[in-house]
Formats: structure tokens, sequence, C-alpha cells
């Protein structure tokens, strides 16, 4: 299985966490928002929101141009930092987002 096809499951698989434990939004958030120019749109965006409007519709992208993937990715650490705050079970999600770090980190 190639690279791209492994993430982009993965990414799938994200969606449907989210979906499941109520983190994705329906209306996106402002284009000014989604404009920052902070690490995870730490100032702007709840990261829910930066996984969902940012970094999965990029990474997706990326995947149907068949440009090259990230070669390097630290989305857990935030998530796990993140994650502490919310009353939700993320403990899967998180497993997911280490996943897909791993897959980005891999040089192929």
């Amino acid at each position: 299985m190639s690279r791209a096809h492994e993430v982009s499951q993965i990414l799938v698989e994200i969606r449907t966490e989210m979906q499941a434990i109520d983190r994705w939004a329906a209306q996106p958030p402002s284009d000014e928002a989604l404009a920052s120019t902070q690490p995870f749109c730490v100032d702007t965006l709840d990261f829910s929101e930066w996984v969902q409007w940012l970094l999965i519709p990029r990474l997706e992208q990326m995947i149907a141009r068949e440009l090259p993937l990230p070669q390097n990715s630290q989305i857990h650490p935030m998530a796990e930092e993140v994650f502490k705050q919310y009353e939700e079970d993320t403990d899967r999600l998180l497993g997911l987002l280490e996943q897909l770090d791993g897959l980005l980190s891999t040089r192929h």
C-alpha cells in the first residue's frame, strides 16, 4: 500500500472519530481565522477546527494532486496537550494522530 493511500485512510478515520466524539463542526470558521500564521492557528482556531478545516483538506489536496507529502509531523504532542481540556474520550483520536505523525515522518 502506498504512503499516500495509508495517509488517506488515516484521514478518513480521523474524520470519523472526530464526528463520533462531536468534534466535527458543521460551519467553517471565517476566512480571517483560517488565514492565521501561527502554528496550528492557535490564535484563531480550536485545535479540532485546525485539524478539520486545514490539516485534513491540505493533506487530501496534496494526495489528489500527487504532491510530495510532508516529511516531518509533530501533531500528536500538540493534540495530547490540547485534548487534556476535552471532556470527550480522545484516546482513539490521539492514536490516529500519532499514526499520522508516523506516516508523515517516514521517508519513502
